[in-house]
């Protein structure tokens, strides 16, 4: 199954590429590796402001992250010059979640994101992560992503 037809299967429609809202791009290609810039999850369109440990919780977060996988997927397609099946795998995510101290879920919560790269891209989806809380991110967005991919 083509990933197109994956995410018709989810119901899933790509957004458009972000404006960076500082002094970046959202992404950038050097050999067959494309680095996307990180991604913060939205909400009704604006940033999704919260902290988890303190007023969200991680099942919640992992719609967050989610949703964080759909915009960095538009962001890729762009970068695959419109066509995702380009994709050869998924190299690595990095994410990093607004949390308190005490809170220790920021994988959990990661698992929104890659079980979706996962069910879109199959076996190219299956990638290395790595997962932080930090102490804010910008706009207070809860949930921050960034993504390697490779492409063929």
């Amino acid at each position: 199954m083509s990933v197109y037809d994956q995410l018709s299967a989810l119901n899933i429609t790509l957004p458009p590429v972000s404006v960076p809202a500082a002094a970046y791009v959202p992404y950038v290609q050097t050999g067959n590796l494309v680095f996307l810039s990180g991604h913060i999850a939205r909400k009704d369109g604006k940033p999704w402001a919260a902290q988890f440990g303190r007023d969200i919780g991680t099942e919640e977060g992992k719609l967050a992250a989610r949703s964080v996988a759909i915009d960095l997927m538009g962001t890729l397609q762009v970068a695959c010059g419109g066509d995702l099946n380009r994709v050869k795998r998924i190299v690595k995510v990095m994410s990093l979640v607004n949390s308190t101290g005490d809170f220790t879920e920021q994988h959990l919560v990661t698992n929104g994101a890659s079980e979706l790269l996962g069910q879109v891209f199959g076996e190219a989806g299956v990638h290395a992560r790595s997962a932080f809380g930090v102490a804010q991110i910008p706009l207070g967005a809860c949930v921050e992503i960034e993504l390697i991919a490779e492409l063929g």
